[in-house]
């Protein structure tokens, strides 16, 4: 029998015993998005794991990363035996955690989750097997013989409050005076309470709701459970993207298959008594919070424009624990919700920049994101660059999508970081990045997937258009007319969408010859709206330009949007460097030389 080669001593997330051939990476991954819920393969096209499958295996990565809605793709892979026998993690991670105690509560069936710390974590690589048992994890140079069996028995989520400060309202809840429903997402809520160390709650004043997307049959039925609890909605509550656009699905050409349970899980949050708003971008919403107000938002790019461009308070809330604290309207003292857990933890460092298109701005939040990890930045370099609430949003949306922080800082822009000494602490010297233009090149080079110009479609609108960037689209196609073998879709909320028809955008954008589509964003998009025979996207969206090669099998160009209506005009990508990055390959030269 192998003996044991390492022993290591962890911090139980989730309780529970599973081993299995490790599975390593040293790069966070995020689940919704990067893992197929139907089979546990790696979809994520630029992860290290991309291609492998995670059932039976151990799986350990430093964090989670991405969208809020990893919780759900977990609770999907518990359900139908498709997930990780254990998740061992370098630092804690509340998204996937949050995924196996819902699985727990609703289809009782769970797996353990591990926190064993960055220097242990590092130990890791290159080993073959791994056993989870509690809090220990055991390490081994081939399968152990000695027929060692997980427990049959699944360990139930245990509602302890022990160390958390409950006013008499929370003890209510707690005790099912206003319902079934209240008093297991007060459960869920105290849970995560004491995983993340809080040891208060507080009080929020809205909730935007990303667990509405469709990942599979458990994400239906963990709603319909809520509601057939009597679940209501106790603060104000706007609703993500949901999988379909609820109104025009068939017309789309959309399978049954998804469109009737995709409609459906929007239904049942509305039956909970949340807004119909279908939105990925809440903040362009009249209900857009303030400086200071304390709310719940999930989904990754509201969350970090919410914390960051808005100056809310929110922490990066993972799909489910999102309706747990609208259906209590109390959520855990911690993390963003606290000044202190503000602050900046790296100063990024910008090197000269010439004159800037919109381009600039998501490569930058996705080159930012991947440094950051989990860090917040504060960068330095645009005081005098007045970068646009839209530039903002591609920012803050690729930063989401490669960084597991709820919160960026850029010095003389964002509201917090005018003066950069408000979000730097007293005596502590931040490490530095500072960023090369060929950095960058790298970056675009690894967004700009595609190697044959041809394009088939192009996709706009990830996150949702803005009233703005339909005006900037309708200035570029006025008076042109796409080419008739390429596909422009663009994807919105429904207000925005109506405030665009008032002010005479749509009908320009129209006779271009684009396609609206409302409700669903491109994350959720397939085919038929692309069709079968395209191979070739082309978008403006950083977050998109990362996930389209596992989310629909197809290469990408990433550029401006000017070169995106280029694109839908000839049908090829022009291949041309912005003017801002093309120093970027002459430097890049020299270094050769």
């Amino acid at each position: 029998m192998p003996s044991t080669l390492t022993s290591l001593p962890g911090r139980s997330l989730v309780e529970g015993a599973g081993q299995g051939p490790l599975l390593f990476a040293d790069v966070g991954l995020s689940f919704w998005g990067g893992v197929d819920p139907f089979s546990g393969e790696v979809i994520d096209r630029h992860h290290p794991l991309s291609g492998e499958h995670l059932a039976g295996r151990v799986l350990a990565l430093p964090s989670g990363r991405g969208s809020c809605t990893g919780s759900s793709v977990m609770m999907e892979l518990i359900s139908n035996g498709h997930a990780p026998a254990a998740l061992v993690l370098a630092e804690p991670d509340e998204i996937l955690s949050l995924g196996v105690l819902v699985a727990q509560v609703i289809f009782q069936r769970s797996l353990p989750v591990l926190c064993i710390g960055r220097e242990a974590f590092a130990a890791l690589r290159g080993k073959a097997f791994a056993r989870v048992d509690g809090a220990r994890l055991e390490l081994f140079d081939e399968p152990p013989a000695d027929h060692w069996q997980a427990p049959t028995t699944p360990v139930q989520a245990r509602p302890s409050a022990s160390r958390v400060e409950l006013s008499e309202h929370d003890l209510a809840l707690l005790d099912g005076q206003y319902g079934k429903a209240a008093q297991v997402a007060m459960q869920i809520i105290l849970q995560m309470a004491e995983l993340q160390g809080a040891r208060a709650l507080l009080d929020v004043t809205q909730a935007h709701i990303d667990g509405c997307i469709y990942t599979g049959p458990a994400s239906l039925r963990f709603a319909e459970q809520l509601v057939q609890w009597g679940a209501r909605v106790r603060v104000p509550t706007t609703l993500n993207s949901i999988s379909v656009d609820q109104r025009r699905w068939r017309e789309l050409g959309i399978a049954p298959a998804l469109g009737v349970p995709a409609s459906a899980l929007g239904d049942a949050y509305m039956a909970m008594g949340a807004q119909l708003s279908f939105t990925c971008a809440p903040y362009l919403l009249d209900s857009a919070p303030k400086v200071g107000e304390q709310i719940v938002w999930a989904e990754s790019n509201a969350v970090v424009y919410a914390n960051s461009v808005l100056g809310a308070r929110t922490l990066k809330y993972p799909d489910y624990l999102d309706i747990c604290i609208a259906l209590t309207g109390r959520a855990p003292l911690i993390g963003c919700h606290l000044d202190a857990q503000r602050k900046a933890r790296l100063q990024i460092e910008l090197p000269p920049l010439g004159e800037l298109d919109d381009s600039f701005y998501p490569l930058l939040g996705y080159h930012i994101g991947a440094l950051a990890g989990s860090r917040i930045p504060l960068v330095l370099g645009l005081e005098q660059r007045q970068p646009s609430l839209d530039d903002l949003k591609a920012f803050g949306a690729a930063f989401a999508t490669t960084s597991a922080a709820p919160l960026f800082h850029i010095a003389g822009v964002t509201p917090e970081a005018l003066d950069p000494a408000q979000v730097l602490e007293p005596d502590v010297v931040l490490p530095v990045e500072k960023i090369r233009l060929q950095d960058l090149l790298l970056s675009w080079r690894e967004l700009n997937s595609a190697d044959d110009p041809r394009v088939d479609v192009v996709s706009l609108g990830n996150p949702h258009f803005s009233l703005g960037e339909f005006a900037h689209l309708a200035r570029l196609c006025r008076g042109w007319r796409k080419h008739p073998d390429v596909v422009l879709a663009i994807t919105c909320g429904r207000t925005v969408l109506e405030q665009a028809r008032t002010a005479g955008y749509i009908a320009v954008i129209e006779a271009f010859g684009a396609t609206l589509v409302t409700d669903t964003c491109w994350c959720m998009l397939g085919e038929p709206v692309i069709p079968p025979a395209a191979t070739t996207l082309m978008t403006n969206s950083g977050k998109y330009a990362h996930y389209a090669p596992g989310l629909v099998g197809r290469k990408v160009h990433f550029a401006s949007l000017a070169e995106c209506v280029n694109a839908a005009c000839t049908a090829n990508a022009s291949g041309r460097l912005p003017a801002w990055l093309a120093p970027a390959t002459t430097q890049e030269n020299r270094a050769h030389v």
